[in-house]
This record gives C-alpha cells, structure tokens and sequence, in this order.
C-alpha cells in the first residue's frame, strides 16, 4: 500500500467516523454528507455479547428489512462503550441517543419510532441522558463520561474492529508511515522517551528506555512482543482494546520493530479471550493484504509480520519471562533477571515485551507528537490510564482517565457512587499484586508514585471498589487463594510462602486465630517480597500488608473477640431470631436447606402462632432465613 492509497481511504472514510464523535448540528451536516440518515452502534464487546448483543443485532436488521429503510441505516458492531453495567448498548448517530440494556423487542420500536417516524423512544434510553423537562443529552455529557480522556480506548465503540478501512479512516496507519518515512530508529524511541509514557503492565518502567536498552544490544535477530495475557481478577482493560482497536496494537508493534530493528513480533494472547483472538487474527490479515505486514512496508524496505500465540490461562505468564519461555513452546516459569529481555528474550534476543494499552498509545505519540502527551497527567506519571472499574459501585466498566485524577472523582462521579446508600470503605487497585487503599485516602491522586506510597500499585488497571459490608481479612483471604493457585512452584519462598500465608489466614477467619499470628504475617510476607523470583511472588503479599496497615483493627476483632465486624466470615457468624418479633409462619423453617428451624414454646405477645428458633449446632450460615424473613426477625450477629 502506498500513502496515497491509504490518505484515500482515509478521506472516503473520516466523515463516517467523524458522525459517531460529533454530536448536535455539526454531526447532523456530516450525516448527510456519509449518504447515511443514521448510523446505529450495537455494542460488540464481550460484556454485552454475554447479556444478549447478538440477538439485539439480529433483531435489528431483521426490522429494517421489514421497515424498508436498512438501505438508510449504518449498521455497525463496535468494540466496548465502557459502561458494562448497561449493556447490550446500542447508539444512534447523529444525535447520539444511548439506548441501555437492549433488548430485541425494545429494538423492533426503535426502529419503526426512531430510526423510521423520527420519535426516540425516550423510555429505552439511558435515564441520565434524560432530562426532566424531556430533553436529551448525549452520552458523553454524562457524569460517566465528561469526566474521561479517551486516548488508548479512543476506538473502542466507535468503530468496526473487523475493518480496517473504519481504522484508517482514524488517521489509523499513518504514525507508522510517519516513522519509517521521516524519522531515524533514534528519531522514534526519543519521542516515546520524552512522552514519558510508562508501562501500563504494572510496574511503570519507562517505554522509552526499554525500546532504547533493546536498540543498543548487539544482535542480528530481535523481537517484539505484546502481553495480552491479562489475568487479573476483575481486570480486562487490554481485552477490550484487542476487541475494539486491533489495528491499534498491530501499527504500534511494527513502530516499536522499526524502533529496535526488529523483524518478527508475537502477541501473547489468552485462549479465554476468543473474541479478542478472532479480532486480532482478522486484522492481521487485513494488515497483510494491505501490505501494511509482510515485505517492503510502505515500499520503505522495512519487513515486519506478527504471529499470535495462545496462552492456557496461567496468571503467571504474564510475567514477562515467564510469558517469553511460554511463546518458545516451554512450560511458563520465570526466568531470574539479569539478564533482561532487552538483552537476552525471546529464544535468547533482545526482546521489547509491552502490554496491550501501552502499545494502544504509541500511533498516536509519533503523529501527535511527546509534548501532546506529556502534557496529560503528572510530572512523574504522563498521559491517561484505563482502569476497570468493578466491585461495590454503580457503574461498572471501563474508564480512561488522566494521571492524577482522584480516586474520589472515579468513585463518586464517574462511578455513580456505592449503591444502597452504603459507605465507601476502600478500593483495591493492582489486583493480587496490589493492595486496598482506605476511604481516608480518597482523594489522593490516582498515579504511579501515589499508589505506591499508599502501599499499592498500579498493576495492569483492575479497581475493585469496597463497602463498609466487606471484610478486609477475607479480602487478603480471596487474593492469597489466587496467588496460591497461581504459582507456578519454581521458587520456594513462593511456592511455599503463598500457602503459609493462606492457612494463617484462614485460621484468623475460623476464629483459631492468635495475636502472634500478626506478626507471623508480617515477617513471612516481608521475607517473600524480598527473596522470591519474579513479580507474582514478590508482590503476592501485598493484599495482606495493606490491610494490616489499614485495617489491623479488623485482623484484631477476628482474634480478640471471635467477630467478623462486616458479618462476612462465616465461622464466626451466627444467625438468631427474635421471638418478639417472629410470627410464626414458618417460611424460614420451610425453605432452610439443613431443617434447623423449628417451632418453640414461646408465642410473642399480639402474635397468633408460636415463635421459631434456629438450632445452631444445624445451622450452615447460609442466610436463606433471613434473605426469606418477611418482618426483620432474623438477625446477623
């Protein structure tokens, strides 16, 4: 492909693109120039395929066959909106009218009302972009959204990721042209460096100084690889990108190859993410038809292709030795460091390994330019940063905000605050790496440095957010689970240090627990942190020292007085009825699964029939009781 071929699809297709970013008169003018009335953007992303996408889709173009106008409508299935919580999604361009939680009944009215009549059907929409006096706001003047900076998620939702010719329509491909026809290898890795873009994989390293440090080794054979091995609980930030903005991490790659002198580039890819994996796979070959991969790229004599490598799963191979000695066909361990992968990776070459969102950035540094991004976010912490917004809060989904932005702002605005009027009580950022940051630290700034000196971490971008119901020791309790499970058993102090950790844990959660117990868990973790191999073990501990640190008070009620304070660990619950207020129907009795709920002696004052009792030597603390109790007679205690 030539630029001149690749500015005419460009030109054929910005308009298209412009209708789905610009709304009200300036959106209706491009509409009518795309020979389109309306673009409608169904929400293709795994969420909402899970909560009935397809079958919206279908519904959709079955009715515009049936109202004889799908020769007017757009149809297209896009990447990840963001907000989860309300999917299916489905968008209506030009007036950017957000339809949540689709369904394919709701979707036959849309199109004979909206799409056909010219009357949105305003009690489909979204209820905030609906105002009281009737009128309509676009989705990006929500609290969910007015607050975001899109930049690695700037596609996502916005275009087909199935084609390529929607990408270039985004200036896509054109940062790649811009390096190999007018900047040197040294030319594009000083731009990177002076943005200041750190890794988004988890421990922030300097992109720049990555790509330099594998530049400078001595070789003929280098690589480039993309970890897409995101297994994070809760965490799924880079899925979301390969399922939205494919082409973005293909362009970035073949940039940073060029960069380092590269030939040959791996995406390391989990085999759980099979939409991601067809997306990818689509938009290689696209790329390679186009000649955008393979020989001779824009006929500058560059050559650079990409192969997908599939992961089974294991947490561990996101470290990035680990994930290199899995791509070479071995089983995924780590490999002790130095040397590094900038030296000696991939089958013993210089290796540059990026995450999926910090390769989601890199297009848009060359075209833009390092001072565009470095004017984002703090002196220490550049640019924007995707964080998956999930737990205790309203709206759950994706967000792309600026480095510095307080965790205040994600929970309470964009996040639409905790539900049920419950107290925020701390958010746990980093997942198992990471650690929970108390409500005290609100507002403190969300970047690299910050979270590090709360005691967590910026991890891949997993933000689990917390309740006053949540039990921090069962927190710790849940993370060592995984990391236990997860480890890959080369390390003792790992292997061995996760399940230690776990059984005093679970010991404290039993009631067994003792106050020297504590200190147990604090020499043991600080011990693991220091002398096991790579990451996973060095950081396994950290779930359990930030909840000492913060919530010691709770390890303590645990021990000293046998009490859960959050109601949370079951062997320390117990559940009892109030005779007083206990009717007697017997609906607790009739639906406990173990029968330990029976009749007594004793009818309440007022009441017709005797109360009942829960056998505690029976009981499994379940709660059905007290989730079937009609009259608040059931307690916790």
């Amino acid at each position: 492909m030539t630029i001149n071929e690749l500015n005419k699809i460009r030109d054929e297709k910005a308009d298209l693109i412009k209708v789905r970013r610009v709304i009200a008169e300036e959106g209706v003018k491009l509409a009518e120039k795309t020979g389109y009335r309306k673009q409608v953007l169904v929400c293709g992303g795994t969420g909402c395929q899970s909560s009935g996408s397809k079958k919206v889709l279908e519904a959709l173009e079955d009715e515009l066959k049936i109202q004889g106008i799908e020769n007017e409508i757009l149809v297209v299935r896009t990447g990840c909106f963001g907000l989860c919580s309300l999917g299916p999604i489905m968008i209506v361009y030009p007036e950017g009218t957000f339809y949540a939680q689709a369904t394919p009944e709701g979707v036959r009215r849309v199109v004979k009302e909206h799409l056909k009549e010219g009357n949105v059907c305003k009690d489909l929409l979204y209820k905030e972009t609906v105002h009281e006096d009737g009128s309509i706001i676009s989705l990006s003047e929500t609290n969910f959204y007015k607050k975001q900076k899109r930049i690695a998620l700037r596609n996502c939702g916005v275009i087909d990721p199935e084609n390529i010719e929607e990408y270039i329509g985004t200036e896509g491909y054109q940062g790649l042209y811009k390096a190999l026809t007018s900047m040197s290898q040294d030319d594009v890795i000083k731009e990177v460096l002076d943005s200041g873009i750190r890794g988004r994989g988890g421990a922030g390293f300097p992109t720049g100084r990555k790509w330099m440090f594998a530049k400078a080794s001595q070789g003929d054979i280098k690589y480039v690889a993309c970890n897409a091995d995101e297994g994070d609980p809760g965490a799924f930030m880079d899925r979301s990108i390969l399922e939205g903005d494919p082409h973005a991490i293909i362009e970035a790659m073949a940039i940073a190859a060029y960069a380092i002198g590269a030939h040959q580039g791996f995406v390391y890819v989990r085999a759980e993410y099979p939409v991601a994996v067809h997306r990818l796979s689509v938009a290689l070959e696209q790329a390679r038809e186009r000649g955008l991969l393979g020989k001779d790229i824009f006929g500058t004599g560059f050559d650079f292709d990409i192969e997908i490598r599939l992961g089974a799963g294991a947490f561990v191979c996101g470290e990035e030795t680990a994930l290199m000695t899995s791509i070479e066909g071995h089983r995924g361990e780590p490999r002790p460091r130095p040397p590094f992968p900038a030296v000696k990776g991939l089958f013993g070459k210089p290796t540059v390994l990026n995450n999926v969102e910090t390769l989601a950035n890199i297009a848009q540094i060359i075209r833009k330019g390092a001072a565009w991004y470095s004017s984002m976010g703090t002196e220490g912490s550049k640019g924007t940063k995707v964080f998956a917004l999930g737990g205790k809060i309203t709206n759950v989904g994706l967000v792309e905000v600026p480095m510095g932005t307080t965790l205040r702002e994600v929970v309470e605005e964009i996040g639409g605050g905790i539900p049920n009027g419950k107290k925020f009580k701390a958010a746990q950022t980093g997942g198992p790496s990471g650690g929970c940051i108390p409500a005290k630290y609100i507002d403190t700034p969300i970047d690299y440095d910050n979270l590090v000196a709360l005691g967590s971490m910026m991890g891949s971008g997993g933000l689990i957010i917390m309740d006053e119901d949540t039990c921090m020791v069962d927190i710790s309790k849940f993370y060592l689970e995984f990391t236990v499970d997860e480890s890959c058993g080369k390390c003792t102090p790992c292997r061995v240090g996760t399940k230690r950790l776990l059984q005093i844990l679970d010991k404290i959660t039993s009631g067994k627990g003792e106050m020297e117990d504590i200190d147990k868990l604090e020499e043991l973790a600080n011990h693991m942190k220091s002398s096991s191999l790579c990451a996973l073990g060095q950081s396994a501990p950290n779930p359990v020292l930030s909840t000492l640190k913060s919530f010691r008070n709770e390890y303590e009620a645990h021990i000293k007085d046998k009490k859960c304070p959050a109601g949370v660990c079951k062997s320390l619950l117990s559940f009892e009825i109030e005779k007083e207020k206990c009717i007697g129907c017997g609906l607790c009795a009739r639906n406990c699964p173990v029968s330990a709920i029976s009749k007594t002696d004793y009818t309440a004052p007022g009441k017709k029939l005797p109360a009942m009792a829960i056998d505690q030597s029976k009981c499994i603390k379940c709660g059905v009781c007290m989730s079937n109790c009609k009259f608040g007679a059931v307690i916790k205690k």
